[in-house]
């Protein structure tokens, strides 16, 4: 349960993790080890929480790093995933266009399956939320798909119907 300078002072097996049972682990600890608490770490749960603040009531009492972050980030997270699904639906009708080239062998049609392709790799490459953001990375790599077919279009190398 606490730890002091990467050590485990004490562990204990709980059948519980209510209020009253994390409270006792706390009075136990207090007891059990010669230095003062001058601190609190926790992931935040209620049960723990109230433990802290019915045992240690002036002992600073923080969330974990981890957590905190993980919970700061839960909007910003939905939003990124509601984003990627509407992008999803503007870009249904990839297998139509392939289908429309899969017989020719020219330059065109290989440079219309490889857009395809990388579409179809955009859609499915998603990233590890909260840092890389799945649906921030999908309009990248879309954007970046979208300014090359541009490049292409204005320089007249293929006419795509």
């Amino acid at each position: 349960m606490t730890v002091f300078l990467g050590e485990v002072l004490l562990a204990r097996s709980l059948l519980s993790a209510c209020e009253a049972d994390l409270a006792n682990l706390l009075r136990e600890v207090q007891q059990v080890v010669d230095v003062p608490i001058r601190g609190v770490i926790s992931d935040g749960q209620r049960s723990i929480r109230k433990a802290i603040q019915a045992v240690l009531p002036d002992v600073p009492h923080q969330l974990c790093h981890f957590h905190y972050l993980r919970e700061a980030a839960k909007p910003v997270y939905e939003a990124d995933k509601h984003a990627k699904k509407e992008l999803k639906k503007h870009l249904r009708g990839i297998r139509p266009i392939e289908r429309t080239v899969e017989k020719r062998q020219d330059e065109e049609a290989e440079a219309i399956r490889g857009y395809c392709l990388a579409v179809r790799s955009a859609l499915t490459d998603d990233g590890r939320p909260p840092l890389a953001a799945p649906g921030l990375k999908l309009h990248a790599r879309i954007s970046a798909i979208a300014a090359s077919l541009t490049r292409v279009s204005e320089k007249g190398a293929y006419h795509v119907s």
